[in-house]
């Protein structure tokens, strides 16, 4: 096993780097206006190209003095003709004949258009026009560079490499030895490479965004380390027990491995869901991530017990993470055993204080405000931020949001005084500040008219602006025989907001669909997979909350240092669910398999909750504190958005783990006793047996397996319960 999957990522890589392709950074919003309106303008217009990369270079004068004339002038004029010869250059336009000099003359800018597309800009482009406005900076100019004539600024993956640092130390020390703690990154790390292998190589097929790879990276890394922990802490405490090392083994995988397939399984539907959302991006990200956690659920069931087997007792070395004997357990009680106690004790309140508390925390999110990051959004000591900044003072804030009006003409004579007309009509659009003259293709049946808002490219008054002119297009086009269409990147950014926020409740309603079935599956009840989901719909709603309060609201912004609050990015809310509802059934799957399975086994609803969180507590604990590491990673970075992301996952991970599944949920099933495992007759004559607990196990050889006198007992005293208070449960019982 080792050997074959040695081979297939051999042939994996060599085969996709032989034929992959360049990502691509065009980024389109299918079925709204402003996607149709490019689809347009690139039909009509001969050498119109979408994906091509453009930037701005933004000159301004020292205080008092003017780029009008004299020396100023000069400077600009020279790096102006010193950008139009960098390689990939395809035009420069000239601040003073295309009227882009400031009415003070402080400020000018320049368009800069390439030759190629934007995926495929260079340090030799980027530091090109840095050193051709050099010269205007020696003389004193202060000089900012925009867009794709921006060079990146090159972050060392530092929260990374950290984030997988102390992913090793939480590993080690729940281990108490290396090589155990270095199973699980090794298994995660070449899951995660086949994932990336594969999107490397989808890309000789279609054309991928270069941001997919990333939470590919992020989730698979995370995902992966969880399901081997799980697996190898199973087999460790079996094995400390005083099972041999193969059998052992089978049963790490038959239980454990059950739970891995049916937490995969929840993982994957919340990505594969994102097609709902209409968004390739965000189709393409979850297409990737999910391909690889499914490899991460192959691994865990082919691999890891192969490598097991390989490493014999030096696996289950180091210190017992798990104390089987409950005996034993009691009389050297952990923090988890004294947690799982007090919620024994204070149900009630456990189930109260949790659901105020996340409830108070989620009210922010009523005022959520969404919008596609933009230089606006960037750290203010950048660039761009500064070229954005530049012109915001010095052409007023809507002119680095322009909308584009692509008219379509009528065919004959006067289409360019209907072109006028429309414009003219667009003048006296409240927020409008500027229309520019309409320019017509050379056939004559389409315009292009630039209209420049009186405010900035995210502000509220600008998305009423774009409502406005679509609600006014009616009468526009009626009045002068034209068909009009908004577009430009402010108008894109406008739509896919939109639409991603559109598509929040249908894309909810398919995860959590498809996961009360996968859950009904694992653990044949209706209240199980209820709760489950309750309590994932608390921690969304607190995350969300906080979010808004720190990066839009600027609460507590200093402390993570986030210097420039806003709308959040559009793409955040759907990825930060699909992500968060996948994590939150694991800890659900880790946790409540194993109350089931001592259910199962004969113990009493107290007992099971009890026993189960004894042995799955820690495995969560583990498992959410190498989660929020390499999330916390990303907050590391100066970009709002990364930080954003980063905050939104690992806070949801800690809410989740420790106050949903390891207080909220227990308390639940305390509360609801043995009739969480209710299930009506004819649904558990309908569902197909799966064997989650690895009851099957129990029927061979084992060392664990329970005398059948004390099961049959069980499962007798079950049967004599009222229906409603046994359900299924009572035929699974029966069944062991």
């Amino acid at each position: 096993m080792i050997i074959s999957w040695l081979i297939g990522i051999v042939a994996l890589s060599a085969g996709a780097i032989g034929i992959s392709k360049p990502f691509s950074d065009g980024f389109s919003v299918p079925g709204t206006e402003s996607q149709d309106a490019i689809e347009l303008i690139e039909a009509r217009t001969p050498g119109a190209d979408a994906d091509a990369a453009s930037g701005r270079v933004v000159f301004a004068a020292p205080e008092g003095q003017s780029l009008g004339s004299g020396a100023g002038r000069s400077a600009v004029e020279q790096a102006i003709g010193a950008i139009g010869q960098v390689p990939g250059v395809a035009e420069v336009s000239d601040p003073y004949t295309s009227e882009a000099v400031s009415t003070d003359g402080a400020t000018a800018y320049a368009d800069v258009d390439f030759a190629i597309p934007a995926g495929e800009i260079a340090t030799e482009q980027t530091d090109g026009v840095a050193a051709a406005v050099q010269p205007a900076q020696d003389a004193g100019l202060r000089v900012e560079v925009g867009g794709d004539a921006a060079a990146a600024p090159a972050e060392a993956p530092i929260g990374e490499v950290l984030g997988i640092v102390v992913a090793a130390l939480v590993l080690t020390i729940t281990f108490g030895s290396v090589i155990a703690a270095g199973l699980p990154l090794l298994t995660a790390a070449l899951g995660v490479a086949v994932g990336i292998m594969g999107a490397l190589a989808a890309t000789a097929f279609t054309d991928l965004d270069s941001n997919t790879t990333t939470l590919t990276l992020m989730l698979g890394l995370a995902v992966g380390i969880d399901y081997a922990l799980l697996v190898l802490t199973r087999h460790r405490a079996q094995v400390r027990a005083g099972m041999d090392i193969g059998p052992s083994i089978a049963k790490a995988v038959a239980t454990a491995g059950s739970a891995v397939v049916f937490a995969g399984t929840t993982v994957v539907i919340a990505l594969v869901a994102l097609l709902v959302t209409g968004i390739p991006l965000l189709q393409q990200m979850g297409l990737a991530t999910a391909f690889t956690v499914a490899v991460a659920v192959a691994v865990n069931l082919t691999l890891v017990p192969a490598l097991m087997a390989v490493m014999g007792r030096r696996a289950v070395r180091g210190k017992v993470f798990l104390e089987t004997d409950s005996a034993a357990a009691a009389a050297r009680p952990t923090l988890g055993a004294r947690w799982i106690g007090l919620v024994v004790k204070r149900r009630i309140v456990a189930i109260v204080i949790p659901v105020v508390a996340l409830g108070a925390l989620a009210v922010p999110a009523l005022d959520m405000e969404l919008a596609l990051p933009g230089d606006a959004a960037l750290s203010p000591e950048s660039t761009q931020r500064q070229a954005y900044d530049l012109l915001s003072e010095g052409f007023g804030p809507g002119f680095n949001g322009p909308l584009t009006v692509a008219t379509v003409l009528p065919t004959g004579v006067g289409g360019e005084a209907a072109a006028a007309e429309v414009a003219t009509q667009l003048g006296r659009v409240d927020g409008v500040a500027a229309v520019s003259p309409p320019q017509l293709n050379p056939e004559g049946d389409l315009a292009l008219i630039q209209v420049v808002p009186t405010t900035g490219p995210t502000d509220p008054a600008t998305t009423d602006l774009v409502r406005s002119i679509r609600d006014a297009a009616g009468g526009i086009e009626s009045a002068t025989g034209t068909e009009v269409l908004v577009t430009g990147q402010t108008a894109v950014e406008i739509d896919a907001s939109q639409k991603m926020a559109d598509a929040l409740i249908p894309y909810l309603a398919v995860i959590v669909g498809l996961a009360l079935l996968v859950l009904l599956l694992a653990f044949r009840s209706v209240l199980v997979p209820l709760t489950a989901l309750a309590g994932f719909l608390l921690t969304i709603a607190a995350t969300f909350g906080a979010v808004v309060s720190v990066f839009q609201n600027g609460h507590a912004a200093g402390l993570l240092g986030v210097d420039q609050t806003g709308p959040l990015a559009s793409i955040l809310p759907v990825v930060m669910i699909g992500v968060l509802f996948g994590l939150a059934m694991d800890y659900q799957i880790f946790l409540v398999s194993r109350m089931r399975e001592e259910v199962r086994r004969g113990a009493t609803p107290v007992d099971a909750v009890r026993d189960g969180f004894r042995h799955g507590a820690r495995v969560v604990t583990a498992a959410a504190l190498i989660m929020t590491a390499v999330f916390s990673g990303f907050m590391i970075p100066d970009d709002p958005i990364i930080k954003s992301v980063g905050f939104a996952f690992a806070l949801g991970v800690l809410i989740d783990a420790f106050v949903v599944r390891m207080t909220l949920i227990p308390a639940l099933m305390l509360l609801m006793g043995r009739r969480a495992w209710y299930l009506p007759r004819w649904l558990d004559r309908a569902l197909p047996e799966v064997d989650l607990d690895g009851a099957a196990m129990d029927a061979g050889p084992s060392s664990e397996q329970p005398p059948r006198e004390a099961v049959l007992a069980a499962a007798g005293s079950a049967t004599a319960e009222t229906s409603p208070e046994t359900g299924g449960g009572s035929r699974d019982q029966a069944r062991g």
